[in-house]
């Protein structure tokens, strides 16, 4: 064990991908000044998804940040990404010291409580790079992750803490999907970063 690095990175997956799990990358004291922060300051809506030709808009809500007005289309709606606050541009830093890894955008989530979650789903749009770094930043509420193999159906899962880091790369979006499956015991809100990079 290292001494200096009290969270070891953990992979993930048994196969076919990789997702590296850092731990808690930021102090409770500071998760909850960015938590703060991003309630106060990002411009969030209401999600909406266009399923079997219906119009749904959910009570989660989301926002789109990036180097430059990118358009990001995922549910069949697309979305034109906002300039960068400042706080999404101090945890950009933290994120790509810590991964390694750089990224040009950011899909912010806000769910409200243990009721909001995200079915099962994998990140392969054809505006995302290929086998591309997403990494994903955790604030509020503690939410268990899950992921299920596209053919064996074996799901793994790893509780994201306030302050933690989860980085999925390679060929996890090609084998495996992933959800935020809903739970009764969370009654506060979580938001949750994940920072991508659109090709253009």
């Amino acid at each position: 064990m290292d001494l200096f690095n009290p969270n070891p990175i953990t992979q993930i997956l048994p196969f076919d991908g990789e997702v590296l799990h850092y731990g808690q990358v930021i102090s409770a004291k500071q998760a909850l000044y960015y938590f703060e922060r991003l309630m106060e300051n990002i411009a969030w809506e209401n999600d909406q998804a266009i399923i079997f030709g219906k119009l749904i808009i959910t009570k989660r809500k989301v926002a789109w940040y990036g180097d430059k007005p990118f358009d990001y289309t995922y549910s069949k709606t697309t979305k034109s990404a906002l300039p960068w606050t400042k706080e999404l541009l101090e945890l950009k830093a933290i994120v790509e010291a810590k991964s390694g890894e750089t990224y040009n955008s950011c899909l912010l989530n806000l769910y409200h409580n243990g009721s909001e979650g995200m079915a099962w789903h994998s990140d392969a749009e054809k505006d995302l790079k290929k086998n591309g770094a997403i990494a994903s930043l955790s604030f509020g509420a503690d939410r268990k992750f899950s992921f299920k193999h596209k053919e064996s159906k074996q799901t793994v899962s790893v509780l994201l803490e306030k302050g933690s880091l989860l980085v999925m790369k390679g060929d996890t979006q090609t084998y495996w999907m992933h959800r935020l499956p809903p739970t009764k015991t969370v009654n506060m809100p979580r938001i949750n970063l994940t920072f991508r990079t659109i090709v253009t």
